[in-house]
């Protein structure tokens, strides 16, 4: 199972099918271009971005790298309009879209020669996908940090039931932090992973150090999905974790929720370094992270763990 000859690997014409998370907090030009640098695919997190910063960002992005890299843009973003036009007239080649329909952005994006696409996290978005003419699928398990799928399908079920439905190039997320799970998940039918936790704790990530060190002590059962009555997200154990647990258990309304969750909770939590009533998104693997090392380090690491991996297999067959 060759890295270099994926379809993923080909399309966005990067050395390794290694693409990395377009994180809110987290995945600013520093953590994009070193990903990019390093042969994978980087991301600006295009969903805590005002307009005027993602312009910033991408700026600095093109000084930083002449390698690929893309944006990430959920579907839900209040000013939307403003960042599609801003990512058109910047000539930006690849966009990842979640959090909504792929039908609605998708052919004005491919009408300017953009490469899309679109995170599901089920079978009948999948199918919506391949409707809507996206040129690749991200299918994020379970595991996965930050906002999540109702079902709760975990990455080992959804990639084969996905590879399934579909022939779209395929990448996999949720779960995947190492180089033997990046093998496991080319082995379910991938042709590529998306990485976000392991990028999020690593040196370039702009998430606040304090955040940092604190998933570094997180262990197994830490993190549980939340907020499940308004979109389903993954949350480190915290003084607000519990607050909304307590919410939930209690039965409030979804007016209550929505008034415990407030505003710029993800900001306060992930960019500013408040571990008590910040909201901090993070997926299962982070228990198995307990250093923060710069991305060269990580790639280094990743591709050695995946040929080990795969190497083993070839012994036992």
């Amino acid at each position: 199972m060759s890295l270099e000859n994926t379809s993923i690997a080909e399309l966005f014409n990067i050395k390794y099918p290694i693409i990395q998370g377009g994180m809110v907090w987290c995945s600013g030009w520093r953590l994009a271009s070193a990903v990019s640098n390093c042969g994978g695919l980087g991301l600006l997190g295009a969903g805590s971005m005002h307009p005027e910063v993602l312009s910033e960002h991408i700026t600095k992005m093109k000084a930083a790298t002449d390698k690929p890299w893309g944006v990430n843009v959920p579907l839900l973003y209040p000013e939307i309009d403003l960042l599609m036009d801003i990512i058109v007239k910047e000539g930006v080649k690849i966009v990842f879209t979640s959090a909504g329909n792929p039908a609605k952005w998708t052919a004005y994006l491919k009408q300017h020669g953009i490469t899309v696409v679109h995170v599901i996290a089920n079978t009948k978005f999948a199918r919506k996908c391949e409707e809507a003419g996206v040129d690749a699928i991200v299918a994020e398990g379970f595991e996965a940090g930050g906002h999540n799928g109702r079902e709760e399908t975990t990455t080992m079920a959804l990639i084969p039931l996905i590879r399934r439905c579909t022939s779209l190039p395929l990448i996999a997320a949720g779960g995947i932090g190492s180089g033997s799970q990046m093998a496991a998940a080319m082995a379910l039918g991938a042709d590529g992973v998306q990485i976000g936790t392991l990028f999020a704790l690593s040196e370039e990530s702009s998430a606040h150090e304090a955040f940092k060190n604190y998933c570094l002590k997180a262990g197994e059962g830490d993190t549980m999905l939340s907020m499940k009555q308004l979109t389903p997200v993954r949350l480190l154990r915290n003084k607000f974790f519990e607050q909304v647990r307590e919410a939930e258990l209690g039965c409030v309304s979804i007016d209550e929720l929505r008034a415990l969750l407030g505003k710029g909770r993800a900001k306060k939590g992930m960019f500013e370094g408040d571990l008590d009533e910040g909201e901090l998104e993070i997926g299962q693997v982070v228990s198995l992270v307990d250093e923060i090392k710069p991305i060269g380090t990580i790639f280094d690491e990743l591709l050695k763990e995946y040929r080990s991996s795969v190497t083993r297999l070839k012994n036992i067959l």
